[in-house]
C-alpha cells in the first residue's frame, strides 16, 4: 500500500520507531511524531488516511486528539492504549475512534488489524454510480444506506462509521439473530475473537446513541452468549 499515508503518534521513542519500521515494511507511507500538538498540526497539513494514536500522550488524552481529529477529518483511528479499562475503551470509541489494540502488541497483528480497518469504505466516500435509494424502515427507525444516515422519527443521529454499519448490519436481517463473529466479519473485515470486546464496546454506544434519540422500537437486543438482533 505505497500510497496510503499513516500518521504515528507515540510519545514513548523506541515505540514510535518500531511502529513506524513495521509499517513503513509494510509497504505504508509513514509520518511520526510524539505528541497531541504535532499530531494535528501533521493531520492540518496533509490529512492522513489513518492514525495510529497513543491514548496517552504528554500534552493532551488521546480521546481529546481523536475527537479533534474526527471534527476536521474522516480518517481511520486506531487507538493505542496501555490502559485496557472498559471506561477508556468505550470513551475513545465514543469520540470518533475505529478501534483500538492493547500494550503490548504483535507487530503482526496490528499490520493486519490496519489492513483490515482501510478495507472499510470511509463514510464520507461517493458511490462509483448512482443507485436506487436503498432505505430500511424498521418502525421509528430509518437506515438509509446511500447516505449513511440513521433517523428516528426523521431526525438525524449522529453515528461514527463502524456504529453505522453495525446497525445496517442489523438492520437488513431485523429478527434475525447476528452472532459477534458474523459481525466481526462483516464490520472489520476480521475473525480475530480477541476483537469481541470491540463488537460489545461499540453495540454499547450505538444502543445509547439510539436511546438518547428517542427510539422506542424497534431495539437492539442482547442474545447471551450468541449476539445481537434488531427487533420491533
Amino acid at each position: 500500500m505505497p500510497d496510503t499515508s499513516v500518521l504515528v503518534v507515540e510519545d514513548t521513542e523506541e515505540i514510535r520507531e518500531l511502529v513506524s519500521t513495521v509499517l513503513r515494511k509494510a509497504g505504508f507511507d509513514v509520518r511520526a511524531v510524539g505528541s497531541g500538538a504535532e499530531c494535528m498540526a501533521e493531520v492540518r497539513r496533509q490529512v492522513p488516511d489513518l492514525v495510529v494514536l497513543d491514548l496517552g500522550l504528554p500534552d493532551a488524552d488521546g480521546t481529546e486528539v481523536c475527537r479533534q481529529i474526527r471534527a476536521e477529518s474522516e480518517c481511520y483511528v486506531l487507538m493505542l492504549t496501555a490502559r485496557a479499562e472498559e471506561v477508556d475503551l468505550l470513551i475513545g470509541l465514543a469520540v470518533g475512534a475505529d478501534g483500538y489494540m492493547a500494550k503490548p502488541f504483535s507487530p503482526r497483528e496490528l499490520v493486519a488489524r490496519i489492513q483490515a480497518m482501510l478495507r472499510r469504505p470511509r463514510a464520507a466516500a461517493p458511490a462509483a454510480e448512482p443507485e436506487p435509494t436503498s432505505v430500511r424502515r424498521l418502525a421509528e427507525l430509518e437506515v438509509d444506506e446511500d447516505s449513511r444516515e440513521v433517523r428516528v422519527d426523521g431526525a438525524v443521529v449522529d453515528l461514527t462509521r463502524t456504529e453505522f454499519d453495525l446497525l445496517a448490519a442489523l438492520a437488513s436481517r431485523p429478527g434475525r439473530v447476528l452472532q459477534r463473529e458474523t459481525l466481526l466479519r462483516e464490520v472489520w473485515q476480521t475473525d480475530w475473537e480477541g476483537n469481541l470486546r470491540l463488537v460489545e464496546a461499540h453495540m454499547s454506544n450505538l444502543r445509547r446513541k439510539l436511546q438518547a434519540a428517542g427510539l422506542n422500537s424497534p431495539e437492539i437486543r442482547t442474545v447471551r452468549g450468541v449476539g445481537y438482533r434488531l427487533v420491533a
